[in-house]
């Protein structure tokens, strides 16, 4: 709690280092996934803490802080990436991204043997981590916020100024692009024949998928899906539990130190 003594500018200063403290680690993994480089994503955190400091005083506690800096952070990396030229206007429909009826399923029951299971933990994960480099920014950014920020739809939704229908399409695209990736680096087994029409799988695919944006358990038992429907909604969970790992909140004590000294610099108006 701020005491009758301080400064503005003081408690200003306490404010910014406790929001870098508390969110300077997520913002700057989240960097490191959006911008591509562990110097864009220092620039980037840099950018994000100079800018907050200077735009304290229009902030004025009107918002949750986190929601601003991210705020700060989405817009300063889309100002860096925007002109990037190469990149795919859009992603494939959900349908498209659907597995083949034909296609072998990936066979997670080997990853209960310690040594593989640690292979396939430093595999997937550089799976995931490559395909998120690919996605196309506007699909990049939303699920960036989503499934490694750990943010709602809500507030990814008010921080890229999109509707949140906006938001879960981009997400939900994003998700299963990320899982073919997966599911390449994993073992394989037969297909079995299908049990359901394609239309019962893509239903059953976005109750999936709400679940996963509300962060709640899928309410159809496994029991009652087919063999294929399981299979693919057991990546998709991987998928996000390799996206947990990559948004972790761990700074760099270097990188908080030169954010810290930049704005020491700041104030004293080097």
């Amino acid at each position: 709690m701020p005491t009758p003594e301080e400064t503005v500018h003081e408690r200003r200063d306490r404010a910014i280092e406790s929001l870098l403290e508390e969110h300077g680690g997520k913002i700057y993994h989240l960097g490191l996934r959006l911008c591509g480089s562990p110097q864009e994503a220092e620039d980037l955190l840099q950018d994000t803490f100079l800018l907050a400091f200077r735009k304290w005083g229009q902030f004025e506690g009107r918002s949750d802080p986190g929601t601003w800096l991210y705020t700060i952070a989405s817009r300063a990396c889309w100002r860096r990436k925007r002109r990037r030229a190469g990149q795919p206007r859009t992603l494939d429909s959900l349908s498209d991204l659907l597995p083949g009826r034909e296609d072998p399923l990936p066979d997670l029951s080997q990853g209960r043997e310690a040594p593989l299971e640690s292979h396939l933990r430093r595999e997937t994960r550089e799976a995931v981590d490559r395909a998120i480099a690919e996605l196309p920014l506007p699909y990049r950014m939303p699920l960036v916020l989503k499934d490694l920020a750990e943010l709602s739809v809500a507030e990814v939704a008010a921080i890229l100024d999109l509707k949140p229908a906006t938001v879960k399409t981009r997400v939900h695209r994003a998700r299963m692009q990320l899982r073919a990736a997966l599911d390449r680096e994993l073992p394989r087994r037969p297909a079995p024949a299908a049990e359901h029409e394609r239309q019962i799988c893509l239903d059953l695919l976005t109750a999936k998928q709400e679940a996963l944006d509300q962060g709640v358990e899928f309410p159809v038992p496994a029991q009652d899906l087919c063999d294929r429907c399981r299979s693919l909604f057991d990546t998709l969970d991987l998928t996000r539990d390799v996206c947990l790992l990559l948004g972790n909140d761990h700074l760099p004590p270097k990188v908080r130190e030169m954010v810290l000294a930049r704005l020491t610099e700041r104030r004293s108006g080097v």
